[in-house]
């Protein structure tokens, strides 16, 4: 059975980055590296983001979340700003912040208001689908498209609000990095409560991130 999946980073003050002074070096901002870190250093990171099957990274817990980020996914969402069209909002040859080979390797479904560009297909099984509707109507066509495996959401900010406020999500992971960012989205504002259905459990890793997983 399809469940919904997702995984947010969150700094120790309840902060996510905003994307500006995002380029193509550093596409989601200067903020993100920090928090982002203790994930980037994994060998599954390494691995299915940079392609290095040096064997080089850690493999403690956060490697372990790592390697359940990439399992039993049969179609992505993501938002406009994670595609990467708040930088290049007008570049028809634009394919996305992620390389020739994403690390998807299943339909990948965009939402935007640049709807009616032509799907991309890219190496390594990735498609890139932009859609403009509801969260709703594309979570539905993912579905389907999953044939039973299970729906990522990936953000960013507010396509990660629009479905956590819609109920539409079954498992969340947030990972909490040691860090103050000061500024940012604040992801979980209006959203008291918002635990109150799912059951709750955290874990340290060996860099100090907490994972704390919300399964309903």
């Amino acid at each position: 059975m399809t469940r919904v999946r997702m995984d947010l980073f969150a700094s120790l003050d309840g902060y996510t980055p905003e994307p500006d002074g995002a380029s193509p070096e550093n596409p989601m901002g200067p903020d993100w590296g920090r928090l982002t870190a203790a994930w980037a250093a994994t060998r599954t990171f390494r691995e299915k983001i940079f392609g290095d099957t040096s064997g080089a990274g850690t493999t403690g817990v956060d490697d372990a979340y790592g390697r359940a980020f990439f399992e039993n996914i049969g179609a992505e969402i993501m938002g406009a700003g994670m595609f990467g069209f708040h930088s290049f909002p007008d570049d028809p040859e634009w394919k996305g912040w992620w390389g020739d080979r994403p690390p998807f390797g299943t339909p990948v479904y965009v939402l935007t208001h640049s709807a009616g560009r032509a799907p991309i297909e890219m190496e390594g099984g990735t498609t890139f689908h932009f859609r403009d509707t509801t969260v709703e109507e594309v979570l539905a066509e993912a579905t389907e498209v999953a044939s039973g495996k299970d729906v990522r959401i990936g953000g960013g900010y507010s396509t990660a609000r629009d479905f956590l406020r819609a109920g539409l999500v079954d498992d969340l992971h947030l990972m909490v990095a040691p860090i103050f960012l000061g500024r940012g989205h604040r992801i979980f504002d209006d959203l008291a409560g918002f635990d109150s259905t799912y059951a709750v459990t955290s874990e340290v890793a060996e860099s100090g991130v907490i994972h704390v997983t919300l399964t309903r």
